[in-house]
């Protein structure tokens, strides 16, 4: 998790975190607890939280702009693990959240980050 993304949490805030049912730990091999899911339709689940309005991961702890973390960043699914720091959906909950604009970063550097 960036320095960004430790200070920010407005993605987790923001999006539906939606998922390949397989990625929880329902399923052999999957990492996601299943408890903190919800059913989507036959073949995806999403993070609890993140399927109203307004949209918060249980997973996700602290106040959004100032301190926040992901509980289970370990086990977290493929869609958290896209995120990049400064990209045009990051900004997108960063505005949302009335936050500013994170300077997009070389792929590189944002993947190591995230």
């Amino acid at each position: 998790m960036s320095d960004h993304c430790q200070s920010c949490g407005a993605c987790c805030a923001h999006f539906r975190v939606s998922f390949y049912w397989g990625e929880s730990d329902a399923a052999q091999g999957g990492s996601v607890p299943a408890r903190l899911t919800i059913p989507i339709h036959s073949v995806y689940v999403a993070m609890r939280g993140t399927d109203q309005h307004p949209s918060r991961c249980v997973a996700l702890t602290g106040k959004v702009g100032e301190a926040v973390s992901c509980s289970i960043y370990e086990q977290r699914s493929s869609t958290c693990k896209e995120v990049m720091a400064g990209d045009e959906q990051c900004n997108k909950a960063r505005r949302a959240h009335n936050l500013s604009p994170v300077i997009d970063q070389p792929q590189e550097a944002a993947e190591i980050l995230c």
